[in-house]
């Protein structure tokens, strides 16, 4: 009877968004190797992780209203149990429509992120969940930097289903811990669907939310940029070998981590918008004086990651008190808050790395990383600043 009552305990929670973070990351290392088992193209290969992407975007808009409506427990229990499938469904697939078919019902374990985030709102107030979205958000961050090098490793020993196999396997046992640890957090559900739907609107014209949302989305569409340019800056200009590049890469998440750790620390003591304020200044102000140096021909590797890793600490200093602050805007849409932002999220980055794809060449590379990076931190100080104007103007809650 445990499971059903008590809440989950902090570690699940961050398992459970850490699966998630795996599941993008840890087969790319596979994926020529997988079009030459299947001989089909790299390009439809990679429709794995832009369908994927595609599909979570979908599904986080579906995942957080349902959470609301009949809890978190459930929605997160049903979702995980699809993965497992979908996972084994990989692992056994021998076309490669039927792996497409199955890699795609594997974002379902997208619910993870959002609906652990929204139980931490739900169990705590919007400043002390700032400090545990922190917590949680470093601890996660371990995934984006071991998955790729487990998943390698992997194939180098027994080929890339054993990938998928590992997916089965976390997934069951993150399955039985959900089921034994996920207590419901979500005490105060709609009677009906339709009653929840009337609530809607409240969030939708919620100023403060749609301010919180795009600075969450614009403050991780730098990251989105800096991945996708920096391997041509680290060939084309610096000459660096993958190794070193994935170590510049997690440079960046390294700062992130170190953001987090503060906004666990000081986040349930301070405003959320100042925590956000601060981290958004220090993340537009790396990418702008590395703009400048490359412009005035001082540029070197060193100020290239050195710009990043501003980005990756003020993405620390921001995520979890814009997560908090749009899931409190309407308390009892805490989940559809949560969807909806990721997909938004989810939808800016895939706009951002086309861009970033599409316009960066050998000559330009540095600088048009650097700029993109530089915008969108900077749109995200703007989307704070926003949110700042209106408790200034309406201190009290938007208007029902």
């Amino acid at each position: 009877m445990r499971a059903a009552h008590s809440p989950p305990s902090l570690v699940t929670l961050v398992f459970a968004t850490a699966l998630s973070v795996l599941s993008l990351n840890m087969f790319l290392p596979s994926l020529a190797r997988m079009g030459e088992d299947f001989q089909v193209d790299y390009a439809l290969v990679n429709l794995s992780v832009a369908g994927y992407l595609a599909v979570s975007a979908v599904l986080q808009l579906v995942m957080g209203p349902l959470s609301d409506r009949y809890g978190r427990r459930p929605v997160l229990l049903i979702c995980m149990s699809v993965f497992v499938c979908a996972s084994v469904g990989c692992v056994l697939a021998e076309s490669i429509w039927v792996f497409l078919g199955f890699r795609l019902l594997q974002a379902a374990v997208v619910a993870g992120p959002v609906l652990s985030s929204a139980s931490i709102r739900d169990m705590y107030p919007p400043n002390e969940a700032a400090s545990k979205l922190g917590y949680v958000a470093m601890a996660m961050a371990l995934a984006p930097m071991l998955g790729p090098m487990l998943g390698g490793a992997l194939d180098m020993l027994f080929g890339w289903r054993a990938g998928f196999v590992l997916y089965s396997v976390l997934g069951a046992g993150m399955l039985v811990l959900l089921w034994a640890d996920m207590g419901e957090t979500n005490t105060d559900r709609s009677s009906t669907f339709g009653a929840q739907l009337r609530e809607y609107p409240h969030l939708f014209r919620a100023r403060r939310f749609w301010g919180y949302a795009l600075c969450a989305a614009f403050s991780i569409g730098g990251f989105y940029s800096f991945v996708t340019g920096a391997p041509l800056v680290a060939a084309a200009w610096f000459d660096l070998s993958p190794a070193m590049l994935g170590l510049g890469i997690g440079i960046i998440t390294g700062g992130f981590m170190v953001g987090n750790f503060i906004t666990g620390r000081i986040a349930s003591r301070t405003r959320l918008t100042t925590m956000i304020l601060i981290g958004r200044m220090i993340a537009s102000a790396g990418p702008f004086c590395g703009l400048l140096l490359f412009m005035a021909d001082l540029g070197s590797v060193w100020i290239f990651f050195g710009s990043a890793v501003f980005v990756g600490f003020g993405n620390g200093l921001t995520n979890a008190n814009a997560s908090a602050g749009l899931m409190s805007v309407r308390p009892k849409l805490a989940g559809s808050a949560a969807g909806l932002s990721g997909a938004m999220v989810v939808g800016l980055g895939a706009v951002l790395t086309s861009l970033t794809g599409a316009l960066a060449t050998p000559e330009n590379a540095p600088f048009l990383v650097l700029g993109m990076m530089c915008a969108s931190s900077f749109a995200g100080l703007l989307a704070v600043l926003y949110v700042r104007w209106v408790d200034h103007r309406n201190p009290l809650p938007d208007p029902i």
